[in-house]
């Protein structure tokens, strides 16, 4: 309804209209508006357009393994790797940067500019080539020699704040260090794999997903790295719906979907009753649910199935529903799903009074953002992280590839401040349970380690986790 009366209103069809409109200050003199709804519409539209310029990461999945398998194909192939940021798995990507190496008389770099998927070959060279794939993304494909291959992948994987500091440290052994190798004066010494580079400075070998410059080089130094946790670490999912709401299948086939990754459990959350438009579970509905639950388990011996529901947290920081039914559940999930305009402290407030439940288990996707799509809203984790501490509660790494949420460096505060983490797909289908990667990824990104994780741990200790809290 507000987008057609700015329509029919102003007669705004485009982004561009409707920013010239906004900065004109037209959109604050429709009934029904005001000078913050005007301000909240030009942060929309600078947030879609910084999505325009970089791409969510699984949105260019598909386009990098095309790319890596196609050049695979060529003559004389050795390596093919993508670098950048997608290799250090960070949310979003601007391009990709693939490195290969290969032997003399190779014709990788014809078989990379005529490859089906290219729109437009921006430059063609020996060495690099730089080309736009139809849709958009584009590409930069550079040859390096064999005997440099380790530098130039540390070099081009980055972050660049990263490859200074390990720069500095081998300018203190009198070594240069670069995209082309390991020197000290004009002698090449090393570069062939990666562990030369860090080998040369004293350093273990650093994981890509860690290299911000956010303090794992010190930690390196240390040999405190984190081992960091893996897909093969999860134990199970707990967030996970069915179409009892607004997930597609039936829950048989989400707890089927489950088995097949070999879980030992999976948590069934569906919404609450104040999430109208989702179908969300009133008390009769899940008592329903639970009774249904309870079949499946008794009928079902390879996994455990657990009652759980993610719950809307209120305006007012109560939860969606009574006590009296949550006692009988596993799990919650409690999410803020609406009143995402509220002052910092007010947020803050609500969400940090709902975790005075002793029913409340998890803060679902606790920014609420919608990564180039929509912002955080105004909420102070870091006394929400004290507060869960002092709590025992936990938060959710949603997987869901719009989401990540947690943001990796709230991961690291949660770490530090002792508050484990779960990590979820949020799963509305069956093959959603595959966005657990997502969820591993940005986690690794935040240092974490598997006992950070709830969701390591085997259904045993699961249990132990879950009483302590209650």
């Amino acid at each position: 309804k507000r987008v057609k009366k700015i329509h029919d209103k102003l007669g705004v069809s485009t982004l561009d209209d409707l920013d010239k409109a906004a900065k004109n200050g037209r959109i604050r003199n429709i009934e029904g508006f005001g000078a913050k709804t005007e301000e909240s519409i030009l942060e929309g539209i600078k947030q879609v357009r910084q999505g325009q310029q970089r791409r969510l990461r699984v949105e260019v999945e598909a386009s990098a393994a095309d790319c890596v398998a196609h050049l695979k194909k060529a003559d004389k192939v050795q390596h093919v790797i993508i670098a950048g940021s997608f290799r250090r798995h960070r949310e979003t990507v601007h391009d990709l940067d693939i490195l290969a190496t290969c032997s003399k008389g190779s014709n990788i770099m014809d078989h990379f500019v005529f490859f089906d998927e290219v729109g437009k070959v921006v430059s063609k060279g020996e060495i690099r080539s730089t080309v736009i794939l139809r849709s958009g993304l584009q590409v930069d494909l550079r040859i390096v020699p064999q005997v440099s291959y380790g530098a130039a992948l540390q070099y081009f994987t980055g972050s660049k704040e990263h490859n200074i500091g390990i720069r500095k440290m081998g300018v203190k052994r009198n070594l240069t260090i670069n995209e082309y190798g390991i020197f000290r004066r004009k002698k090449r010494i090393g570069g062939r794999t990666e562990g030369e580079v860090y080998d040369a400075v004293g350093l273990p070998w650093i994981e890509p997903e860690l290299r911000e410059n956010r303090g794992e080089i010190d930690a390196a130094k240390k040999r405190k790295l984190p081992i960091l946790v893996t897909l093969e670490d999860i134990r199970g999912d707990l967030h996970v719906h069915s179409n009892y709401t607004d997930g597609k299948e039936p829950l048989e086939k989400m707890v089927d979907a489950a088995r097949a990754r070999n879980y030992e459990y999976v948590a069934v959350t569906d919404h609450s009753r104040h999430v109208r438009v989702a179908r969300g579970l009133d008390v009769r509905r899940l008592h329903k649910q639970i009774e249904e639950i309870n079949k499946l388990n008794d009928s079902v011996k390879d996994i455990v199935i657990l009652k759980g529901i993610e719950l809307d947290i209120l305006a007012d920081g109560s939860l969606d529903l009574p006590d009296e039914v949550l006692k009988e559940l596993d799990f919650t999930v409690c999410s803020v799903h609406y009143k995402f305009g509220l002052p910092e402290k007010e947020q803050t407030r609500r969400v940090i009074r709902a975790m005075d439940n002793r029913y409340f288990t998890v803060l679902g996707h606790p920014t609420g953002r919608m990564i180039n799509e929509r912002p955080p809203y105004e909420i102070d984790i870091e006394q929400v992280l004290d507060a869960a501490a002092g709590r025992g509660c936990f938060m959710e790494i949603n997987g869901q590839p719009h989401r990540l949420d947690l943001p990796d460096h709230y991961c690291r505060a949660a770490k530090d401040r002792g508050v484990k983490c779960v990590l979820s797909t949020d799963a509305h289908l069956g093959a959603n349970l595959d966005f657990i990667r997502h969820a591993v990824a940005q986690a690794r990104r935040g240092w974490l380690e598997p006992d950070d994780i709830v969701n390591t741990r085997n259904g045993s200790e699961l249990k132990t986790l879950l009483t302590q809290r209650r």
